[in-house]
């Protein structure tokens, strides 16, 4: 398997979206998860993550300046208190929760679901589940033939500095161009939540980054390391 490095991919397209990473620390010592937001609308821009007892929700900088929650206001991660950790684009955070505590499958949860409605862009849905051992699946639900959506499910084993990357689209354009493909896999280099951190939203379009999470896991103990970045700063 070729590695690419991800801040390089990241440079090198102005606008993904949204992004989610699952993997494996430098070290091989600790489970990885980052997830970003981008913005062109006015809307979108205005966001920020919020942490929460589970993990984190997206909330507006501005109330005053919402013209549309419905695809933007969301909570992208949640913990299961069992050593799973949930990652979404969207509302189907709580469908991929609800099912895992009644029992049921990821794959389950996302049957239920399918890409946005927001036309002529169709965004795809992207979500991943982080296991207790490291393990992780990604699934992208996305506009296929005829309208129809195309589920798509990846799983992955876990190796040191090893991870993947999957995102809402391929680049800028009008319509957005759907990502396409396996989700990419990535070399992590970084052993500290804070410096990959640093390292992807270096590399995230200037103008156009909005929010950024990365939790780094220790997968003896379980405890977390979490960094979260805002482009809008209270105050």
């Amino acid at each position: 398997m070729t590695k690419q490095d991800l801040p390089s991919l990241l440079r090198a397209n102005p606008y993904p979206g949204r992004g989610i990473l699952l993997g494996r620390s430098a070290d091989g010592q600790r489970a990885v998860t980052a997830y970003f937001i981008m913005g062109r609308s006015a809307n979108s821009r205005n966001r920020v993550f919020a942490a929460t007892a589970d993990g984190i929700r997206t909330k507006a900088f501005d109330e005053s300046k919402v013209t549309d929650p419905s695809l933007i206001l969301y909570r992208p991660v949640r913990a299961l208190g069992d050593g799973r950790t949930i990652v979404t684009n969207g509302d189907q955070t709580d469908t991929i929760r609800d099912f895992l505590l009644a029992g049921k499958t990821f794959a389950q949860a996302l049957r239920t679901r399918t890409f946005e409605p927001d036309a002529p862009n169709y965004t795809p849905r992207i979500s991943g589940l982080l296991e207790r051992d490291g393990s992780y699946t990604l699934s992208i639900l996305k506009a296929g033939c005829s309208g129809m959506c195309d589920r798509q499910f990846f799983e992955y084993t876990c190796c040191a500095d090893t991870g993947h990357f999957i995102s809402t689209y391929q680049g800028d354009g009008d319509p957005l161009p759907s990502f396409a493909g396996e989700p990419v896999p990535v070399s992590i280099g970084c052993d500290r939540a804070e410096e990959l951190a640093g390292a992807l939203w270096e590399s995230l379009n200037e103008a156009n980054k909005v929010s950024l999470f990365v939790q780094y896991i220790d997968l003896e103990t379980g405890f977390p390391e979490t960094v979260i970045i805002n482009k809008h700063q209270a105050g």
